[in-house]
């Protein structure tokens, strides 16, 4: 119980002063059960353009790492991961779960991360978190904006044209909307911004500032899904053993992959 004590202790002064929008997301079940709050998790984030690993414990990222420069995933993964388990090895850390970014997102780079895992699962016998890759990116939001009450966020990752993967969340990270393929337009999300302020961010948001004119909309600047983020979401899944099967679990591409055909050459 001392230990208990100790290790929410330390959990609140790290996070003190953050804001109270952090209320809603360590809302978690965690406070429920202290004997679950203290996780050793691996995260991985590959659904966009940028690919990351983190390592959290005691609530807190201890190992983070990540490269913006594009899709470059299925070389860097590998020596982020190890980087990761090195650090997790050489500081007597027990891993308790894998946390993966499931979607939506680029079809490759989920496979890549969702790949990498399944196989540090299996190596190491740990269960499997995957997280909404679209909730992850609001939690860098929740953290760094004073939100009002009726606020509600909309995340959004790039598609071709006009299209992107989008969802509507309150700060209670409660879905409003589900995850859908939107072809944005100058009526989109209207029924959302006649009676709320309206949060968009994301990769996807960058093309859709000239269409969304709403007096209520607001746009947040370099947002994006990095493993650093992924913890308070894998904490509560954790909490909730809300894991997913290793042997079939898939990401949640929400559009199949469609090949092109090649070219002839004559």
């Amino acid at each position: 119980m001392f230990i208990c004590i100790l290790s929410v202790g330390v959990f609140i002064i790290k996070f003190a002063g953050i804001g109270v929008n952090l209320i809603y997301l360590l809302s978690l079940h965690l406070i429920k059960r202290i004997d679950k709050i203290m996780s050793c998790i691996l995260h991985i984030e590959t659904s966009t353009e940028a690919c990351s690993v983190a390592v959290s414990e005691d609530g807190w990222n201890e190992f983070k790492v990540s490269d913006m420069q594009g899709p470059q995933h299925a070389v860097q993964l590998g020596v982020f991961v190890d980087e990761a388990l090195s650090f997790v090895d050489s500081h007597g850390m027990v891993l308790d779960a894998v946390a993966v970014s499931c979607g939506p997102g680029s079809y490759t780079g989920l496979r890549i991360g969702v790949s990498m895992a399944k196989g540090i699962c299996y190596g190491r016998n740990l269960p499997l978190i995957a997280l909404s890759t679209l909730e992850v990116m609001c939690v860098p939001v929740l953290l760094q904006q004073d939100l009002p009450e009726n606020a509600l966020l909309c995340p959004m990752i790039d598609a071709p044209c006009m299209e992107v993967y989008a969802a509507i969340y309150d700060r209670a990270l409660n879905v409003k909307r589900e995850i859908a393929a939107d072809i944005v337009d100058e009526n989109s999300y209207l029924e959302f911004l006649e009676n709320h302020p309206v949060y968009f961010f994301g990769n996807g948001s960058v093309k859709c500032r000239e269409k969304i004119t709403h007096p209520n909309a607001r746009f947040i600047d370099n947002i994006c899904p990095l493993a650093k983020w992924m913890f308070p979401l894998a904490e509560k899944a954790k909490a909730k053993g809300d894991f997913k099967d290793v042997a079939y679990f898939e990401p949640f591409y929400l559009k199949e992959f469609v090949a092109s055909q090649p070219k002839k050459l004559i």
